[in-house]
């Protein structure tokens, strides 16, 4: 089966506290088959402000993916989660929740909020690049992503 995506650039957000984790993601994405643009913005008020193109990113791109860490800075992961999913033009963005937080109320919490999927980050560096790998094959491969609005 030929999925059309490989056909156009994935626009994917990453909001994501942490460099480290951000340049492992990075670099799984990077190795993709699927041509796609990967934004990295460190902190839940930047990444509203992002994705409501606001300020500096105002000729931000819609993401077709986000991937979501919940333990941000100020604004948390959740209430980014709240805010995308309750706003009627980001609500169909896929988000994956990437988080080191096993706590079966942040994954219950997460699914309420209607995080599309969860994810807990390993803590060795090849198992996490295998995550990555395995969310990269998933949703860049076989998953059909909305189309833009």
């Amino acid at each position: 089966m030929v999925n059309n995506q490989a056909f156009r650039h994935i626009e994917i957000l990453l909001i994501e506290d942490s460099p480290s984790d951000a340049n492992l993601t990075i670099k799984g994405f990077l190795n993709a088959k699927i041509a796609n643009n990967l934004r990295w913005v460190e902190d839940g008020e930047t990444a509203i402000n992002y994705l409501q193109r606001q300020g500096e990113f105002a000729d931000a791109p819609r993401p077709d993916l986000i991937l979501l860490d919940l333990n941000l800075p100020g604004m948390d992961g959740r209430e980014v989660l709240t805010e995308i999913k309750s706003d009627p033009n980001l609500k169909c963005i896929p988000v994956v929740v990437l988080t080191t937080s096993t706590d079966e109320h942040d994954i219950l919490r997460s699914y309420n909020l209607s995080a599309n999927c969860y994810v807990t980050k390993p803590l060795d560096v090849y198992q996490f690049i295998q995550v990555v790998h395995l969310i990269k094959d998933f949703w860049l491969a076989a998953v059909a992503l909305p189309p833009d609005s």
